[in-house]
């Protein structure tokens, strides 16, 4: 691949609350959260419509599943970073396709991310940051939440935005996972070749239907959790 290989990470949907993981716990002192960045990892141009670039697609099928009465914008090129990005931004929710490469995504999410809160005038405590990416450890369409500094198994996109993003107090930061399940042969060519290949239209519907609705609820226990 480019300079840049692209990584891995999975979804699960509505039935995956048994296995649901605890976000990062918080102080139940701090301010109310009062908006979600939601950030999909993947890869633009050639590799946009394969397994590595799940979240997108599961983000824009959490867009169209958002109940009409929230008037979540479809998505359109916006300036988030210093750059141009594939975003809706609504009143409760801004979503945003992360426009770079995989492994080089952290530096861009740090930048879209300090700049939302100046120019939403919010501090830490009330943006709730939620990374949605792809998770070969799942089966197809399983979505987990998962704390924000769990293990990054291998995937080149989380490498970089946990080094981008050090810790901050009280921020509330998580991760949601989307499977894509995993080639039977575990060499490292083999899955390389699964994560950059294209999703077949089968395994798309499932990404969309569970994962969609998977993200809905994950969304939903975080804030749950978070305003606690």
């Amino acid at each position: 691949m480019a300079q840049e290989n692209p990584v891995r990470q999975q979804p699960s949907d509505s039935a995956s609350k048994k296995e649901t993981a605890n976000p990062e716990t918080h102080d139940g002192n701090m301010a109310s959260l009062r908006r979600f960045l939601v950030v999909s990892l993947g890869n633009p141009g050639e590799y946009r419509d394969t397994y590595h670039s799940a979240g997108h697609m599961v983000l824009e099928s959490f867009q169209k599943k958002l109940p009409e009465a929230l008037g979540q914008p479809s998505f359109a090129s916006e300036r988030y970073g210093k750059k141009a990005v594939r975003a809706s931004a609504g009143a409760k929710y801004t979503l945003l396709q992360s426009p770079t490469l995989m492994n080089i995504t952290g530096p861009w999410l740090a930048r879209a991310y300090k700049d939302f809160m100046v120019d939403q005038g919010l501090s830490p405590e009330e943006v709730g940051l939620v990374l949605v990416h792809d998770d070969l450890e799942e089966e197809l369409g399983v979505v987990k939440v998962r704390q924000w500094k769990a293990s990054h198994r291998g995937h080149n996109g989380i490498k970089s935005v946990l080094a981008s993003l050090p810790p901050m107090p009280d921020a509330k930061w998580a991760r949601v996972s989307i499977g894509i399940g995993r080639p039977d042969d575990r060499d490292r060519t083999t899955v390389s070749d699964f994560v950059l290949s294209k999703v077949p239209g089968q395994a798309k519907g499932i990404l969309q239907d569970k994962g969609g609705s998977g993200l809905w609820e994950a969304l939903s226990k975080l804030e749950t959790k978070w305003n606690k």
